[in-house]
């Protein structure tokens, strides 16, 4: 392959997905030492893996200071050029940053995975009659006897629909 800046042989070769598009840059190696692509000072992993303003992220939500891990000392210096945190607890110090580069990387932060459709409708089921289950139960508590009434039948309505399902 050759590289993209000026055509000599292309011996690095990068590949990012932003919003569903695949791009692949290849580069020789002069190229990618201008880039800063093998200096570790100058290119963190984090960078390559989170997209270039993953430290930019990190550096803004610090407010310009260094975000430090009370449990380990790891900071978010350490973060960009291994692309790893220190520990558990850092997940919590650096949670804001994570979740704008998680954002940034997929959809939203939760995991949805791939769940064979009959599954995900026992799960949606399961999860829409746990829903009612508490309102039920607030209704209950707040003496609405006509909504708990109206809740209850909705709940056995979903029973008929889950037939595979075990019994709660």
């Amino acid at each position: 392959m050759k590289c993209c800046q000026c055509d000599k042989e292309a011996t690095v070769h990068l590949t990012e997905i932003i919003d569903g598009q695949m791009k692949k840059v290849d580069l020789c190696e002069e190229c990618a030492k201008d880039k800063g692509v093998t200096d570790p000072a100058g290119f963190g992993l984090a960078d390559l893996l989170l997209g270039l303003g993953a430290s930019a992220q990190i550096d803004q939500a610090a407010g310009g200071g260094q975000i430090t891990c009370s449990a380990c000392g790891f900071t978010h210096t350490d973060f960009k050029k291994s692309g790893r945190l220190g520990c558990p607890e850092c997940y919590e110090t650096f949670a804001e940053p994570l979740e704008g580069m998680i954002r940034q990387m997929h959809k939203g932060t939760q995991h949805q995975g791939k769940v064979p459709r009959a599954l995900r409708k026992a799960q949606d089921l399961s999860k829409q009659r746990a829903q009612l289950q508490e309102r039920l139960a607030r209704a209950v508590g707040e003496e609405d006897y006509e909504l708990a009434a109206q809740l209850r039948d909705q709940i056995k309505g979903l029973g008929c629909h889950a037939a595979e399902e075990p019994a709660e």
